[in-house]
């Protein structure tokens, strides 16, 4: 897979629409620090990492009376276009009722805490 982070949001969203409870990935630390936003934000339940060489990440999804977390996915920056967006032009997500995701000097953001902080970067995807 050429973009490990595209792969891993279309992962959790088809699982969402599968209405399966976990959903498997293979681990890289960028997608560990992805998957800590989302269960901060509750979008997840939890995630296990498995293997000593080959490392996977079982991600338990989460359901609120069986309504699934995340109902849509917009992904940004694709491996030919990259999207990189200054603190200023970040708009809210579905009138602040979602996230978008940033890759910033700081670390993985979402767009409100880069607004805090007045970061820009690359703007990964967002999620409702």
């Amino acid at each position: 897979m050429e973009n490990s982070i595209i792969d891993l949001v279309i992962r959790i969203k088809n699982g969402y629409m599968a209405r399966k409870p976990t959903i498997v990935s293979p681990y890289s630390k960028y997608k560990e620090a992805i998957l800590k936003k989302l269960m901060k934000y509750k979008f997840i339940e939890g995630y296990v990492v498995e293997g000593d060489i080959k490392k996977s990440m079982t991600i338990n999804l989460s359901y609120e009376e069986g309504n699934p977390a995340i109902t849509d996915v917009k992904i940004y920056s694709k491996p030919g276009m990259r999207l990189y967006i200054s603190y200023k032009n970040l708009k809210p997500v579905l009138s602040g009722f979602g996230y978008s995701i940033l890759s910033t000097s700081s670390g993985i953001m979402t767009d409100r805490e880069a607004k805090k902080t007045k970061i820009g970067g690359e703007l990964l995807f967002s999620f409702w």
